[in-house]
């Protein structure tokens, strides 16, 4: 039970920083800037909805994937680590590739769902993870931790819509590189781990 319980909270800690919810929101914010916040909520809450299915989809049945293509999942594990530390790069940089001239609440799904936050380098993360993972009490645990996970950057999303003025630009550009220094951590592990699994 006390492993389970662990489980629980490193997947959930680990999922909750893949989905960079402080840099989602500075995108949020900056591509919804100008629009009333009726619409600023709608398209928060159709983000959710986007970063659920996505999520799942890949984690529930990214081996499968796997098996199709042949893939071994350390060499899974060392190029998702690569895309993973590529976003940490442009997370900390301060990068921006994205604009405020879409059509109003179809932002949610892309570029808001996929690529912000659920990106290459967590794309590849939950890829693996979903692999990785045996046992059906493991992956109930697991998927729990990814829907609490997506809940928990869906409303700091939402809280960011409804108290958008209260929020300081500097507070946003500390919180997102501190996420990139995180998410830097843990693509140098799956790097290491992937390579030293390779050499023995």
């Amino acid at each position: 039970m006390t492993y389970m319980y662990d489980l629980f909270f490193q997947t959930y800690l680990k999922l909750f920083f893949l989905l960079t919810p402080f840099a989602a929101v500075s995108v949020f914010l900056s591509m919804t800037e100008g629009m009333p916040r009726l619409v600023k909520r709608k398209i928060a809450i159709r983000t959710i909805g986007g970063m659920t299915v996505v999520t799942f989809v890949i984690f529930l049945f990214g081996r499968y994937i796997f098996e199709v293509f042949g893939i071994t999942l350390d060499a899974f594990r060392i190029g998702a680590g690569s895309l993973l530390f590529l976003s940490a790069v442009g997370l900390i940089r301060g990068s921006t590739f994205y604009n405020s001239g879409e059509d109003r609440e179809a932002i949610a799904i892309v570029p808001l769902s996929i690529p912000v936050i659920v990106g290459p380098g967590t794309t590849g993360t939950l890829f693996l993870m979903g692999a990785e993972i045996q046992g059906i009490q493991a992956r109930l645990v697991s998927s729990l931790s990814l829907l609490l996970a997506v809940l928990s950057v869906g409303a700091i999303l939402y809280i960011a819509a409804v108290a958008d003025r209260l929020l300081k630009p500097r507070l946003l550009s500390v919180l997102t590189k501190i996420t990139g220094l995180i998410l830097a951590s843990l693509a140098a592990q799956l790097i290491f781990t992937g390579i030293k699994n390779f050499m023995t």
